[in-house]
């Protein structure tokens, strides 16, 4: 009797539906749920047979590894590069679901889930797509203060798929990628910090109205319209030095908690570039991989490079680990201090001789002199083509100038 109750113990389990083992390798498409909306990325994942994990966050031309993946039997831990911002995961049949979480802001998680798929954007419709290529002349309105912020809007189209960037005072939108329906475009990108979702409707030939939508509860409307000469103001002439103020000065902890000052003797017959930054900045974090590289190739020509963090807590170790971990992922060899947070208000208190800290990132260069040369507000990263490569050509000529002096 024994034999036949396990008998028929084993023909039940073999006859039970069993779980299907979901491969995790190949290509995701993430939904963040914000606003009543999804938010589409792309991301693809690698598990290789000894059970490593790694994952790429794909905005068109960009990819951004995360490679300190944690598996714990059917969850994934999957932290956001150098963000404090972490995935977790649990692993279904067919999808993986859980939440977003920023952890340096209080109350912040949306729910994701991810299915396979290589595009971000459901394409049912067959209608013709409308031309959303070139140059768009756009203002965006927050609707509660109706404060108005002047960018530059720049497509490129070929067929359904759209790719692009808006250009504002303070900075890019980095990679946008999406796709145009008939006369409706969406484009979305997800860099770890920024989950973007812009809708657009073609009025006319030469008219836009749209929706932005930025993470948990950020919302503008949006209107465009073409112009080939439209153009933001110039850079180097939005954050300048107050009356009564001759010079740039400060001096801060560096990440042994020891005073630097911009006057200390390494600083003196160089030319000095200083970087207002914070590590929860995309922007930032393009400004980052920039002057690395350039730093690596110059730094032998008598230059340096400070790096002012301003962090999204009041804490020095939280804020000197967030440091040190962009430091490890960027291989980063130039100066770093710990210089604030992240409150714009509270940032300009710390450098009274601004006009205010407009931006982060805001880049100060300094003659051999210690003279004051500009201040350049904002960074037109590598999404922007064109911008970014003349930043890249002037900010050389301009060193190369002051290096030869």
């Amino acid at each position: 009797m024994k034999y036949l109750s396990l008998l028929a113990s084993v023909l039940l389990l073999a006859c039970s539906p069993q779980q299907e083992k979901i491969e995790l390798s190949g290509g995701w498409i993430g939904e963040i749920s914000m606003q009543g909306k999804t938010m589409p990325f792309e991301m693809k994942i690698q598990e290789e047979q000894e059970g490593d994990i790694t994952a790429t966050i794909i905005n068109g031309e960009e990819k951004i590894i995360l490679d300190e993946i944690a598996r714990n039997n059917d969850s994934l831990h999957i932290p956001l590069h150098i963000f404090d911002i972490t995935l977790d995961l649990k692993i279904g049949n067919n999808v993986l679901a859980g939440s977003y979480t920023k952890h340096y802001e209080t109350d912040y998680v949306l729910p994701i889930t991810f299915h396979k798929g290589e595009n971000r954007f459901i394409r049912n419709s067959q209608k013709k797509p409308a031309d959303f290529s070139g140059k768009w002349e756009v203002t965006f309105i927050e609707p509660k203060e109706q404060d108005t912020t002047e960018a530059v809007g720049i497509f490129e189209q070929n067929g359904q798929d759209i790719k692009g960037t808006f250009l504002t005072p303070l900075g890019d939108y980095r990679y946008l990628v999406g796709f145009a329906d008939g006369n409706q475009m969406k484009l979305s990108t997800f860099d770890g910090n920024h989950a973007f979702l812009f809708e657009a409707q073609l009025e006319n030939d030469n008219t836009l109205t749209g929706d932005f939508y930025s993470g948990k509860d950020w919302y503008e409307s949006w209107t465009a319209f073409r112009n080939d000469d439209a153009e933001l103001p110039n850079p180097d002439s939005l954050t300048y030095l107050k009356k009564g103020y001759d010079n740039i000065y400060f001096s801060f902890p560096n990440l042994e908690k020891e005073k630097v000052s911009i006057n200390d003797e390494k600083y003196q017959d160089k030319v000095v570039i200083v970087q207002i930054f914070g590590t929860w900045c995309p922007n930032c974090m393009d400004e980052t991989k920039f002057l690395t590289k350039w730093y690596d190739e110059n730094k032998d020509r008598g230059v340096e490079i400070i790096g002012l963090a301003y962090e999204a807590k009041d804490d020095f170790e939280y804020a000197k680990s967030r440091v040190e971990k962009m430091i490890n992922k960027y291989e980063v060899k130039y100066d770093f201090l710990i210089a604030g947070t992240n409150d714009k208000e509270e940032a300009s208190k710390t450098l009274p001789m601004l006009n205010q800290v407009i931006s982060f990132p805001t880049m100060i260069i300094l003659n051999k002199d210690g003279e004051l040369v500009n201040i350049h507000t904002g960074f037109n990263g590598p999404g922007t083509g064109k911008y970014y490569d003349d930043f890249v050509a002037n900010f050389n000529a301009k060193m190369d100038s002051l290096l030869h002096q």
